[in-house]
């Protein structure tokens, strides 16, 4: 049995949660507001904080930043709780200390899990400074959440990153998000896309050169790592980059200097980021990347997860760059524009996304996007003679079915009862595919 402590502006949600924490065995103080909550806190000193994140007068964020003192992060866990969750409140909470960042309402097996979790091990010690504007880093799938809770905890840190993913995940987004939400913020953010230079050029592209180095360099170059002095350089695609600038990147990386061609040694202060679409470790074993390498870049890895396994998200992304397109007076989608984006299968991922629905924006005549104008996607039928054959049996059957179920739900203008009965399976069995494919909100009919 512990003390916890709820601080909760809505007073059914907290008399619930400190119910069932009553429930799991705990007690429990409550507080209807931030300041009442500190207070509770100094009276009570529990082993665990749930904390609303929207409350008048003190926020959960200010409460969070009082909790932490002059530590880098609060003397307990604090589980950060919000009904609308975006990428600057998870970032900013994790940022801050926070050991994890709920979105209501929370199902009491949610409760039991992270009360158990907490209490077993101290919060997070992950230090900052005021929020950020919302980013691009739009989501709320339980994918797009896990991937900005690590960026929020990796952020203060200086620890090399590996941002893996397919081409228009968004990995440059994430790296962004690191930069922004650190401390390096105030310096510069510099990318450099390692397969779209020659090799003969990389190195004075990456490590500069003085005048006369060779041929037709009648002026010195700083090169990308000493412009992203005290910053974060982005090497993007590190998988494409040869042996012989393997073994120099390897040797900034160890020793944080760099030699310009032509100059001498320079110490440099940058945090690295290194992104690829490629498997690393395949590469690893066909002789093409180094290893010793991959483990100084591997220190702290994200992957994002292609858009085709967070459907959840493919609406709020939808909806996103409609305003970015027209910010004024961001056009809408019908209910089938919408159906045939969820159902889509996105190869190219966020980017394609992006792509589709500034075209249709741009091209619909009026303020409502129709399924018509998005007649020039790919229909999911297409997408099942696309299954690979390096897939396992049971990995295709996944895929196909997921196709499958999207077809149908496209087809019957998202009618959950339609698609089964055109599936020829009962409606519970599609909710249960719909659920373990990932393949959005199956709380109703949908009819």
């Amino acid at each position: 049995m512990a003390q916890l402590l709820v601080i909760d502006d809505d007073a059914a949600f907290r008399d619930g949660l400190a119910e069932t924490l009553r429930d799991l065995g705990h007690e429990v103080a409550e507080a209807a507001n931030g300041q009442d909550g500190l207070a509770q806190f100094d009276a009570e000193r529990p082993r665990l904080v749930f904390l609303d994140l929207r409350m008048p007068g003190l926020d959960g964020m200010v409460v969070l930043k009082r909790l932490c003192g002059n530590g880098p992060a609060p003397p307990v866990p604090v589980v950060v709780l919000t009904a609308y969750a975006s990428s600057t409140n998870t970032i900013g909470a994790m940022r801050l200390g926070a050991f994890d960042h709920l979105t209501k309402p929370l199902g009491r097996a949610d409760i039991a899990d992270v009360v158990a979790r907490a209490l077993s091990r101290s919060a997070s010690v992950v230090p900052s400074d005021a929020m950020a504007a919302d980013g691009p880093l739009v989501g709320n799938s339980p994918a797009t959440r896990a991937v900005q809770k690590l960026i929020g905890m990796a952020a203060a840190s200086d620890a090399t990153v590996l941002v893996t993913g397919e081409t228009g995940t968004g990995k440059e987004l994430v790296a962004r998000a690191l930069h922004e939400h650190g401390p390096r913020a105030a310096g510069p953010f510099v990318s450099v896309n390692c397969a779209a230079i020659p090799a003969e050029l990389l190195e004075s592209e990456l490590f500069g050169h003085v005048a006369g180095a060779f041929t037709g360099a009648v002026r010195a170059q700083a090169g990308r790592f000493r412009e992203a002095q005290r910053g974060t350089l982005l090497l993007d695609e590190i998988g494409d980059m040869d042996a012989a600038m393997q073994a120099k990147i390897l040797r900034v990386l160890q020793e944080r200097v760099v030699t310009p061609v032509g100059g001498r040694p320079e110490p440099v202060d940058v945090r690295v980021v290194a992104a690829t679409h490629r498997d690393l470790l395949r590469l690893i074993d066909e002789g093409r990347f180094r290893a010793d390498l991959y483990y100084r870049l591997h220190v702290i890895p994200i992957a994002l997860p292609p858009l085709r396994d967070r459907a959840d998200d493919i609406m709020p992304l939808a909806e996103h760059f409609l305003h970015l397109a027209n910010p004024a007076a961001p056009k809408r989608l019908s209910s089938a524009a919408g159906t045939l984006l969820a159902a889509s299968s996105w190869p190219g991922n966020v980017r394609e996304l992006r792509n589709a629905v500034e075209r249709a924006a741009a091209l619909a005549r009026g303020t409502t996007i129709e399924a018509e104008d998005l007649a020039f996607l790919r229909t999911p039928a297409s997408s099942a003679a696309a299954i690979g054959t390096d897939l396992t049996l049971p990995e295709a059957v996944a895929e196909l079915e997921r196709v499958m179920i999207r077809r149908a739900l496209a087809e019957v203008g998202g009618s959950r009862t339609e698609a089964a009965r055109k599936l020829g399976i009962h409606r519970q069995l599609l909710y249960d595919k719909m659920k373990r494919h990932g393949l959005g909100d199956v709380s109703g009919d949908g009819s």
